[in-house]
């Protein structure tokens, strides 16, 4: 009964299926499908460049050099008899600092003064046997050749006296010598020979008795490129930067221990060309050295006057991004969207730099938000102004 059943309806199920799917069908194609939303574009800050007055400032690596430095020799031999100073101190130019035996040469010394005396009295009996001579010669009693002998020994004499003055002044410089004097104001160094010593004068080092070395004022060296060299050579040209060949442009120093620019002075020297082995110009300046701080030797950095004063653009440089050797920054333009621009940038003044190309004061830099930000993509800027610390 059953089976007959089925055989006889079987569409019996497949209608209501049928009409199921035909329903959802129709729902599907009357039920609109959901549009995608677009990004919300990122934000991002974003100010023009800060317009301010700047002057440059160049560093370099210096070292420090005393403006005099003495080596101490004897100028006589002797046996030394006392140093007359304490080693590391300041002497001033004309301090006692040793003391040969001077014995010798004060014998000496007597001698070649009893040498002219005895040449004065040389002349003297000359000049009056030439007296007489010409007395005589009047009234024909002398021939003329016994007159031209006295003159000949008067000029004898005469050269004697100037020769025995000249030996005189000869030991008296030895005496002198015996006694070593500072020939500056400096500090001193240790001493190379101690009392009892036999030293001897030369220019040997062996010969060298101490140093001294001046303090205040200071030297500074340091040198500079071929491309500095340069830079400062057409700014003298263009009328925006005296030479320092010519004028004392000022310098600050740093020492190694100092956050500042503490010490003041001026160029004073330019070297005549370039070192073939370094590529480099050499410049000296001359530092004031009042508490005697700077001491020869010594590294320091130097800061010298470059350019200035002039109107210069600011940028923080967190807001410049670099790519392989060009640097750039990102601009935001009047729609909104994000460009590159490449740019040069030059010297920093307290927390920002200087922009030497590739920038307008109305431009929009994006200076937070770099992280977020692709070429040609749009941004919702947020206006900010630049502010520098110093």
């Amino acid at each position: 009964m059953i089976a007959s059943i089925r055989k006889q309806n079987p569409g019996v199920y497949s209608l209501p299926l049928f009409l199921f799917m035909f329903l959802l069908t129709a729902c599907e194609k009357d039920t609109p499908a959901p549009q995608a939303q677009e990004p919300t574009p990122p934000t991002v800050t974003i100010a023009t460049p800060l317009i301010q007055q700047v002057t440059d400032w160049d560093e370099f690596t210096g070292r420090l050099y005393a403006c005099e430095s003495v080596e101490v020799r004897p100028r006589v031999s002797g046996y030394l008899e006392s140093v007359n100073f304490t080693e590391g101190r300041i002497v001033n130019k004309g301090d006692l600092l040793y003391v040969i035996d001077a014995r010798p040469y004060k014998a000496v010394l007597d001698q070649t003064k009893a040498e002219l005396e005895k040449a004065k009295a040389t002349l003297q009996l000359a000049e009056n046997d030439l007296a007489r001579a010409e007395r005589l010669f009047k009234t024909r009693v002398m021939p003329e050749e016994e007159l031209d002998s006295r003159r000949s020994q008067k000029s004898a004499a005469i050269a004697s006296v100037q020769a025995a003055k000249a030996r005189v002044v000869a030991a008296e410089l030895d005496v002198e010598f015996t006694q070593i004097k500072a020939p500056i104001t400096g500090r001193i160094s240790r001493t190379n020979v101690t009392e009892g010593n036999l030293i001897k004068d030369g220019d040997n080092d062996s010969n060298i008795l101490t140093t001294i070395v001046s303090l205040d004022p200071i030297y500074v060296y340091f040198t500079a490129d071929e491309q500095a060299v340069l830079h400062y050579s057409r700014m003298d040209m263009e009328g925006s930067r005296e030479s320092s060949r010519t004028t004392p442009n000022p310098v600050y120093l740093r020492l190694a221990d100092e956050e500042e620019y503490m010490h003041e002075g001026h160029m004073d020297f330019v070297d005549n060309q370039i070192d073939m082995s370094t590529g480099t110009m050499r410049g000296r300046a001359l530092v004031d050295n009042p508490d005697l701080l700077l001491v020869p030797g010594m590294f320091t950095d130097v800061k010298l006057l470059g350019k200035g004063p002039y109107e210069a653009l600011l940028l923080p440089d967190s807001a410049i991004n670099l790519d392989q050797t060009k640097r750039f920054v990102y601009v935001v333009d009047e729609n909104n969207i994000v460009e590159r621009r490449i740019i040069k940038i030059g010297n920093k003044h307290g927390d920002l730099r200087v922009i030497r190309d590739g920038l307008n004061k109305e431009d929009r830099i994006v200076i937070n938000g770099l992280q977020r930000v692709r070429i040609g993509m749009k941004v919702t800027p947020e206006e900010s102004v630049i502010e520098t610390k110093g």
